[in-house]
């Protein structure tokens, strides 16, 4: 603790008086200022504030120690995200588009490059592709890889990883670290099938119902709503990012013709149950005494179903 010294300044009329009235607990003395003015300033102090604090210093040399310089290429809406939530997190971030986001970046605390190559040459320490499906490829073909560092990790956040991890590997020098990443990924390996069996549905389901016209009423169900919301949330995303999810996901063609099979195999469930009441309306009740045999089609030992031949057979 600095020493406390009395004096008396010579430009104050009134002079200053200092007391020192220590604590009963305490060694430390209390500094007491009585100004004979119009209203009386009283401060105490038990410890001084010391010019060089080491708790502050060490934490603030730790949070530097972790910190990374970060270039996310693509600032979109997505890169926008990430931008936030690892700034905040006290790393620093570059950022590379083909649109001119200098504003936003700015306003995000984010350094914005319009030349590949002047970001490349702040030596990042870690490279973020946040480019659309479609464009990666073309994207990679034309990155200045020479001027980073050999220690340099590129991370990617397609929707796809089996299309991200080959092409990363084809146009990356093999000096470089990859790691391919998600928003949605998780411990569990075909990532792909993942993705096929949810995300891409999900984006199928919501542009169907878009181009369906679902519309709001005063009566929503809450079955109604989650539809609203899912037709909202795809809607927002680009054609070209559910094109990419089609194009690069190998499963994804698989899914579609499953949706397409159980939108049949529904349509003829209802059309099935419709042709009985036309036939129960045509003929009334003259069919009630006959008795109806189980139609059920036989299968042969290896699930194939039995031939025309067959079928007359066991009619004759």
């Amino acid at each position: 603790m600095l020493p406390l010294i009395s004096t008396v300044p010579q430009t104050l009329s009134p002079p200053l008086s200092f007391h020192f009235h220590p604590f009963p607990s305490s060694s430390t003395p209390s500094l007491s200022l009585h100004i004979p003015l119009k209203n009386t300033l009283r401060i105490r102090s038990i410890d001084a504030a010391q010019p060089y604090d080491y708790e502050s210093h060490l934490r603030t040399q730790h949070l530097k120690s972790q910190s990374l310089k970060i270039a996310i290429l693509g600032f979109g809406n997505f890169g926008q995200f990430l931008s936030k939530t690892l700034s905040r997190q006290g790393h620093t971030l570059l950022a590379y588009s083909r649109t001119d986001y200098t504003d936003i970046a700015k306003s995000l605390g984010v350094t914005f490059h319009s030349n590949p190559h002047d970001l490349f040459e702040s030596h990042p320490e870690v490279v973020i592709l946040c480019t659309s499906i479609l464009s990666t490829e073309k994207v990679l073909q034309t990155l200045p890889f020479q001027r980073l560092k050999r220690s340099t990790l590129i991370v990617d956040v397609l929707s796809v990883k089996e299309f991200a991890k080959n092409i990363l590997l084809k146009y990356l020098p093999v000096e470089f670290d990859i790691l391919c990443t998600h928003p949605m990924f998780g411990p569990e390996s075909e990532h792909d099938r993942y993705a096929a069996g949810s995300q891409f549905v999900t984006h199928t389901m919501g542009r169907v119902l878009e181009r369906f016209g679902l519309d709001s009423s005063p009566i929503n169900t809450k079955g109604y709503d989650t539809l609203l919301d899912l037709v909202e949330n795809t809607a927002g995303d680009s054609f070209e990012l559910y094109y990419g999810l089609f194009m690069y996901n190998k499963n994804a063609l698989e899914q579609l013709e499953r949706l397409d099979m159980a939108f049949e195999a529904i349509k003829k469930e209802l059309f099935g149950k419709l042709h009985h009441v036309y036939r129960k309306q045509l003929f009334g009740n003259a069919d009630e005494g006959a008795e109806e045999r189980p139609k059920v089609q036989k299968l042969l030992h290896n699930g194939a179903p039995p031939s025309a031949d067959v079928v007359k057979q066991e009619t004759s």
